[in-house]
């Protein structure tokens, strides 16, 4: 059964698309008219709207026959190149340049560009596995809606597609000639974004069917997580002793520094032998350094999806809060480690001579949920990396034992904790909960108010 469901889905999209790109809005109507037509004529000997039918379907087939016969056939030829900038951001435009050239021997007028993305229909089996939750309105859906995965299917469409697209029109472009035309687009969500083609299309002199001619240029996008504005939070400027750190504290404070000269002892390493004098004396002389101290902060996301969850709203919500303190965090004074669990747990380190937030903010926005067990590993790595830590930022989507007892053994180790708890208005801890002074509750849909809360 839900291999039909795939087969139908899959076929009415391809078909629902490539009407949408080959006729106009008026196109669009004309044929909406001809079929709403023909299911009331049905009989002809009650009716005569089966006549409208047969005019409707005619004036279709004309201006298919004028688009194919005047539009970008044979002759035409293009090229086309886009300048796209390294990353965009969810729920922002992008502007950007389509460079267009007209190789063919036509002249070219009243052009229509527009991009065509990768196809986004999921397989069989992302289909079949996807969890309800992918549909952020699962929960108020009825038997039938849930049971049909229509709504399921078109959630899985939608993550791959940009919110909005446009192009640009090209008045004329003679052969030989180019021009510039500016794009714009507003990515949906975080990930990357796959564009497949630019598409070129002209309408036919009834203006109802467009002749569309494409030029396959394959690009990627790289899309960020939406940020907040986050209100001013200190973190402690306790720095904490690093062994081993040299490549890291280079560059921000209390790195090694030479000290003196000493002779040489048993386990002294032979790259801090000072040639020079050994050369002098005859005898192993050593460089001897002063220990290494630099702030170095956590950001701990929790990637353990509630199995209550309705949806993934809040977990898109708490990767684009992290995503908020990896751009407002400046690493020129202090390292930051982002961690979470992919499978297996992760640390990511920005800070000069480790990486950059611009890594950071690349990692995050391929994060994707985990399962419960997920959070027992998360919390095991952060406790084995506590003693060189400054402080962390948790942020997290539930509010339980395990979750209670990480947040307790911190601040035991003398650790300053800020935990940023994503979760519904139902959910509130505080309700069930002695108030904490290091938690602050954000709820979906009110997440930049909830920041603005915490200052």
């Amino acid at each position: 059964m839900k291999r039909l469901q795939y087969f139908l889905l899959r076929r009415l999209t391809g078909l629902d698309w490539l009407l949408r790109r080959r006729l106009t809005p008026a196109g669009r109507l004309v044929a909406g008219t001809a079929f709403a037509a023909a299911i009331a004529g049905v009989d002809t000997h009650q009716t005569l709207t089966y006549q409208a039918f047969t005019f409707l379907a005619a004036t279709l087939l004309v201006s298919a026959v004028l688009a194919l016969a005047l539009g970008l056939g044979r002759g035409a030829r293009l090229e086309a190149r886009r300048s796209l900038p390294r990353y965009a951001t969810a729920g922002e435009p992008l502007a950007y340049a389509i460079e267009v050239r007209n190789t063919g021997t036509r002249m070219l007028a009243d052009l229509e560009v527009r991009e065509r993305c990768a196809d986004p229909r999921p397989t069989y089996a992302e289909f079949a596995d996807a969890p309800a939750s992918v549909d952020p309105r699962a929960a108020g859906r009825n038997w039938f809606d849930r049971k049909g995965g229509y709504f399921r299917w078109r959630a899985l469409i939608e993550r791959r597609l940009p919110r909005s697209t446009e192009g640009g029109t090209l008045a004329a472009l003679p052969p030989g000639g180019r021009a510039e035309v500016r794009a714009r687009l507003v990515p949906r969500r975080r990930g990357v974004l796959a564009l497949a083609a630019v598409e070129f299309a002209r309408a036919d002199l009834l203006g109802l069917v467009r002749g569309v001619r494409h030029v396959n240029l394959a690009d990627k996008l790289v899309v960020l997580p939406r940020r907040y504005r986050l209100p001013r939070l200190l973190l402690p400027a306790q720095r904490v002793l690093q062994p081993g750190g040299h490549a890291l504290a280079a560059s921000v404070g209390d790195s090694e520094e030479f000290l003196s000269l000493r002779e040489y002892r048993a386990g002294d390493s032979l790259r801090r032998i000072h040639w020079k004098s050994f050369a002098r004396t005859g005898a192993p002389v050593v460089k001897e350094f002063e220990a290494e101290f630099f702030e170095r902060h956590a950001l701990v996301l929790d990637t353990a999806l509630p199995a209550h969850a309705a949806s993934e709203d809040a977990f898109e919500d708490a990767v684009s809060v992290a995503a908020s303190f990896v751009y407002t965090i400046d690493t020129q004074e202090c390292l930051l480690d982002l961690v979470f669990v992919a499978g297996e747990p992760e640390c990511h380190t920005a800070g000069r001579g480790e990486g950059s937030n611009a890594h950071l903010l690349e990692v995050l926005a391929g994060v994707q949920p985990s399962n419960q067990d997920a959070f027992a590993r998360l919390a095991r790595e952060l406790l084995a990396m506590r003693g060189t830590l400054s402080s962390a930022i948790l942020v997290l989507l539930a509010w339980d034992a395990p979750r209670r007892e990480l947040l307790a053994a911190l601040q035991a180790s003398g650790l300053a904790v800020r935990v940023l708890l994503i979760c519904a208005p139902g959910q509130n801890p505080e309700q069930s909960s002695e108030p904490d002074a290091s938690l602050g509750v954000l709820h979906p849909g009110r997440i930049e108010a909830g920041l603005a809360a915490l200052a």
